[in-house]
């Protein structure tokens, strides 16, 4: 699925670099989670590692047919982790 960036989310980025949440993106292991944004808009995030293993979360949203628009990423945070680690244990 094709995935665009806005350029106010690359620079929203802190600590995570672009192909980073190209690597999570396009990882084997991916574990789709719906949420909601902080501003009420319904998002898609997706749980996954990046090539050395880093977990990340990175929000999308699908604005026309099979396109995303990548609205941020962010590290997991400990509970997080141990979720998505009890999650890749079942897979």
């Amino acid at each position: 699925m094709p995935y665009e960036w806005e350029d106010w989310a690359l620079a929203a980025l802190l600590g995570i670099e672009p192909y980073e949440v190209w690597q999570a993106l396009d990882a084997r292991r991916r574990w789709p989670r719906r949420a909601v944004s902080a501003t009420g808009v319904p998002v898609l995030t997706v749980w996954s590692r990046t090539v050395a293993g880093r977990p990340l979360i990175v929000a999308v949203y699908q604005t026309t047919g099979f396109t995303w628009k990548v609205i941020g990423a962010r590290e997991m945070a400990d509970d997080e982790l141990k979720e998505f680690s009890r999650w890749e244990e079942t897979r």
